[in-house]
């Protein structure tokens, strides 16, 4: 990357931590962080030190004293919480259980993962730290007064855990090094105060910043991730600039440099067995892959590359232009995570599989790692709207041509929304009774958020909304109010009952024709409301001569109409339906007799749980 185009993003962004306009509050702030890193790795034994520089900036309106690091990889040692937790939940992750039993119980000491600090100072001065499992305690020597900086600098030293969950060495599939989570990690500190929560399962919350770091290793690694490497042409492994010719490597190691702007994260793998693929995309970034030099999967890998050149065209398109000049699809971790710049993704799997899991981890790239939600708090905002926009890509690129992309999600809704074990998406990602529960709450409800939405206000205004949202929080910290004000505004419709009943409560959307009845040259259709949850309703009728019309209900608490959904029928806009009254009544001016069927949500987008009661037949 260019050192002008460079400093005008980075101009651009601290520029915009002040003028932007989250959270409905014009006084927005959010803290900024720059780490300078060095870190040897020692391939032979799996450990790793290292030093820390960090200069943080407190753009808060609050003086500081403390400041907390997450130390993730303390996470994979018997007896942390994490391991605890995997022991005592009802439904175990399978990916780290084995014959029934936490695999993290059974790690040895070589096997097992650390971080330690060694040295900590503040602006020169040794501050008081304490290390409380995954959480490092840090009394300053001084505050931070409010619009102040400070400089952290620390010695640190690690030991790379047996591939366990996302990130580890030795993973299942033979690749080295799964560097995700490795090095400590400054807290979030926003307008709710501290998010210094503890690793136990699943969802990370970081700080905007500017990552430096210089790794060093075997000379015979290849070694990808986050960021943008600055010396290629020393390093070569298919880094180098092409015509350039790399001189046989003297000693035992290389020193890979990255730099990573404008991140809330860093990730790197590396495997000796590496091979390095590049494509560019047209007026898009460099698009790296690297992945195991195996038979098994090298044909996969290859034909993974064009469809990965589609769904970033595609994402770029209909969410908004990704950012960043390149990004890396590593074969890694144990399943798919998103990180910044790059993905980790298992690699032996059948087509689809492969296309799938890097469609969806790299529409990460929009809905968490530019769209940074706190995702511990609000994990069916990264999830969800990912599992959406990746279904609509998946839709086209593979081209599946399903008349609704999104019928998992909604299956899976539906099973958790019957089972009686469902908790509200408001619940803290870790809070979660069952993985079950969190796993539809957070990825298939989170889906139906945005596809319902589009139901209740329309589908182009949803894509507008999506449009419009990114531009406006892209480089920060969007909450749920943030998509429910952005969709307000595309379209004019009141939205705060959606947001509350989908997202705060489990109450279920359940409709039903109650009864249809002649009248004369008229019919008379009641219909009425079971579930708790309020919606505005479409409905088809088809007469026996073949000819169709819709009827729609708005919802009061709207106070506005969607358009015509369906424009190729005639529809008669109904008078509003407030939520208390259970039932609702409105005349056909056709007898009953010209009637062959009605039915509410002809589209299925509408989550009613009990679809049996919504179409009315004519009985034979």
């Amino acid at each position: 990357m260019k050192t002008n185009k460079l400093f005008y993003a980075l101009l651009v962004f601290q520029i915009s931590v002040f003028t932007a306009f989250a959270q409905g509050n014009s006084a927005y702030w959010q803290q900024h962080v720059d780490y300078t890193m060095e870190v040897d790795m020692n391939v032979e034994d799996y450990t790793y030190t290292g030093s820390q520089k960090l200069v943080y900036t407190n753009n808060s309106p609050d003086e500081l004293s403390r400041v907390y690091y997450h130390l993730y990889f303390n996470a994979f040692r018997p007896g942390s919480e994490m391991d605890i937790r995997l022991q005592t939940i009802k439904d175990g992750d399978s990916r780290m259980m084995i014959e029934g039993k936490s695999r993290i119980m059974g790690l040895s000491e070589n096997e097992m993962g650390y971080l330690h600090v060694n040295t900590l100072t503040q602006d020169g001065q040794e501050v008081r730290f304490a290390e409380e499992g995954t959480v490092l305690v840090v009394d300053l020597a001084k505050p931070i007064p409010a619009g102040g900086k400070t400089t952290l600098e620390m010695s640190f030293k690690g030991q790379v855990p047996l591939q366990i969950r996302r990130s580890g060495r030795n993973n299942a599939e033979g690749v080295a090094l799964s560097m995700s989570q490795w090095y400590p990690k400054l807290a979030e500190y926003d307008f709710e105060g501290w998010h210094a929560y503890p690793y136990i399962a699943r969802e990370f919350h970081g700080v905007w910043g500017d990552f430096d770091v210089k790794l060093t290793i075997d000379k015979n690694y290849v070694v990808g991730g986050s960021g943008y490497l600055q010396n290629p042409n020393e390093i070569g492994h298919g880094y180098e600039d092409e015509g350039t010719k790399i001189k046989k490597q003297r000693g035992k190691t290389l020193t890979w440099h990255f730099k990573a702007p404008m991140v809330h994260d860093f990730m790197w793998a590396a495997d000796p067995e590496y091979l390095h693929d590049k494509v560019q995309v047209e007026n898009g970034p460099m698009l790296h892959f690297l992945y195991k030099n195996d038979p098994e999967i090298l044909e996969n890998w290859k034909n993974l590359q064009p469809k990965t050149v589609a769904a970033m065209e595609f994402f770029s398109k209909n969410v908004g232009k990704y950012p960043y000049d390149q990004y890396s699809v590593i074969q890694g971790g144990d399943g798919g995570m998103e990180y910044a710049m790059s993905t980790l993704i298992t690699g032996k799997r059948k087509f689809e599989s492969l296309v799938g899991v890097m469609i969806h981890e790299m529409a990460h790239s929009w809905f968490q790692h530019i769209l940074a939600t706190n995702e511990s708090k609000h994990e069916w905002m990264d999830e969800g709207f990912t599992s959406f926009i990746s279904s609509l890509c998946m839709n086209q690129v593979m081209e599946q041509n399903k008349e609704n992309p999104f019928e998992n999600s909604y299956k899976g809704y539906y099973n958790l929304a019957r089972s009686g074990k469902e908790q509200p998406q408001s619940t803290h990602a870790d809070r979660y009774d069952l993985n079950f529960a969190y796993g539809i709450s957070a990825y298939s409800k989170g889906s139906i958020f945005l596809s319902q939405l589009g139901y209740v206000i329309g589908q182009d205004k949803l894509m507008e909304t999506l449009r419009k949202y990114y531009e406006d929080f892209k480089f920060k910290h969007p909450v749920p109010n943030d998509i429910k004000r952005t969709a307000e505004k595309i379209s004019g419709i009141e939205l705060d009952w959606y947001l509350t009943d989908w997202t705060q409560t489990t109450n279920t959307i359940d409709y039903g024709i109650k009864e249809v009845m002649a009248n004369g040259e008229e019919t008379e259709v009641i219909l009425e409301r079971i579930g708790l949850m309020p919606m505005p309703l479409d409905l088809l009728v088809v007469y026996e001569d073949g000819s169709q019309e819709t009827f729609y209900v708005p919802l009061s608490m709207m106070r506005g109409e969607k358009e015509n959904p369906y424009p190729q029928l005639t529809r008669s806009v109904l008078p509003d339906w407030a939520w208390a009254y259970p039932t609702y009544s409105f005349k056909i001016s056709k007898p009953m007799s010209a009637i062959k069927a009605i039915v509410i949500d002809p589209s299925q987008l509408m989550a009613d749980i009990a679809a049996d009661n919504n179409v009315w037949q004519k009985t034979p």
